[in-house]
């Protein structure tokens, strides 16, 4: 989920990147206990995701398999709403380390590029049968868990189709059209959205048009990267474009934008202060990818339910997010773990997740499952999150993300945060932006 579940870089990552990247140089691997004989016993699975909010979903149906696999137990743990910042560094520390890591663990689709090119830490899920899932999932999401030796490493789990999310509460008491095809029509394209973010800033001085910087970036990069070759801080040579690419830079354009406007409410995405805010109504809209549903029911809470919906989001679709699961080598329980990593990338864990957290399946057979085409999300006024989000992915295009694409993406929004909230002069952080990229690409 990816995508979710975003944050500020520190030292920690590139620390731990480093240690990995200098394991690769040579034929060292991990210390693991890969290949170990699966125990006769009954087993425990470890399972660690990531993400605010419902994250995952998999509660229900990790208590579904419990139920009807009295051998093979999953424990299930949600380690943190932060990835780039904490999830990952620790997963990284853990890999190189031989020990700590989960039996099965969820991956940002940020990170997909790194640990693909590093195969010596992760289970061939091909070896336990999975190679024979690949017409369960979109090429591109498929094709993103082959790691650089060729094998299968990772399933997907959702994808983030696109959509905005907006308080209607607070459109209300800014005389704004409150019904969802109504909203949709505020915003035909980003201009659009800016103005009717004037219209609600003149009419209310208690809430923000829009929570900050990092969410409308993401969306709007998420839109602009399949206009440009389908890629943003990297082409396909893996090769930094952060400066030349026009996705970027019309991005980073149409954040400044609104924030010279006076339209966020310079908030930092995935931090506590951003949590209350989603709870106490303090900003009216904010880009959704599938996955953010959880994250602001997650948040705001039953004393909110009704208060938010989804409309059509500016300027067409886009994906932003989603994630995979993978086996570390060293597992002890290899077999069992590639057996529930098949089990919750399966249709049922898929449908389970969409239930349960909004998060969109990318597993063909459940999107196509009338559980999913036909689900109304009841905490956002019965929304037809099935229909809409089949919608947003039908042209789903790959969008190439390269190697150190987390460490970039976490450095250049920080510059826009420093901007938005006065640290960064408007002048400057253009500049401020390329260079924390380029430092970050190595």
């Amino acid at each position: 989920m990816t995508n979710h579940k975003r944050s500020v870089v520190t030292g920690v990552l590139v620390t731990a990147l480093a240690a990995v990247t200098a394991a690769c140089g040579g034929d060292a691997t991990p210390a693991s206990s890969a290949g170990a004989t699966a125990a006769a016993e009954p087993v425990t699975i470890n399972v660690h995701t990531f993400g605010a909010g419902e994250n995952f979903g998999y509660d229900a149906a990790v208590e579904k398999w419990n139920a009807e696999h009295p051998n093979i137990q999953i424990k299930y743990s949600n380690l943190t709403d932060r990835f780039e910042d904490v999830y990952l560094p620790q997963l990284l520390q853990r890999l190189q380390a031989g020990s700590g890591a989960g039996d099965v663990v969820g991956i940002d689709e940020g990170a997909m590029g790194l640990l693909a090119a590093r195969p010596q830490f992760f289970t061939d899920l091909g070896e336990h049968g999975l190679q024979d899932r690949k017409a369960d999932f979109p090429a591109a999401k498929w094709e993103t868990g082959v790691n650089a030796d060729g094998k299968l490493f990772a399933l997907g789990t959702d994808i983030g189709g696109m959509t905005m999310c907006y308080r209607k509460d607070l459109f209300e008491k800014a005389g704004l059209p409150t019904d969802r095809e109504e909203v949709a029509k505020l915003w035909p394209d980003w201009n659009a959205y800016l103005e009717a973010g004037k219209k609600f800033q003149a009419a209310t001085k208690d809430a923000k048009w829009m929570d900050g910087p990092n969410t409308i970036y993401n969306v709007i990069l998420a839109q602009e990267a399949p206009k440009n070759g389908n890629v943003s801080y990297f082409d396909k040579s893996n090769q930094l474009v952060l400066e030349t690419n026009p996705a970027v830079k019309t991005s980073f354009d149409w954040v400044q934008r609104f924030s010279k406007e006076g339209l966020t409410a310079k908030l930092q995405a995935f931090t506590p202060p951003w949590t209350k805010a989603i709870k106490g109504g303090g900003f009216a809209t904010m880009g959704c990818p599938a996955w953010m549903l959880g994250v602001i029911s997650g948040a705001a809470g039953e004393s909110n339910k009704g208060n938010w919906d989804v409309a059509a989001v500016p300027g067409g679709t886009g994906n932003w997010g989603g994630s995979w699961l993978a086996v570390p080598k060293q597992t002890k329980h290899p077999k069992e773990a590639a057996e529930v990593l098949n089990y919750l990338t399966g249709k049922d864990g898929h449908i389970a997740a969409f239930k349960e957290a909004g998060a969109f399946p990318s597993s063909l057979p459940a999107q196509q499952d009338p559980e999913v085409a036909g689900l109304k999300n009841e905490y956002f006024n019965d929304v037809p999150t099935g229909e809409i989000f089949s919608a947003s992915v039908k042209d789903l295009q790959p969008v190439f993300l390269g190697e150190k694409h987390a460490q970039v993406k976490t450095s250049v929004e920080k510059v826009l945060e420093g901007m938005d909230q006065g640290a960064v002069s408007y002048e400057e952080a253009w500049s401020k932006f390329t260079a924390a990229g380029v430092k970050a690409a190595g």
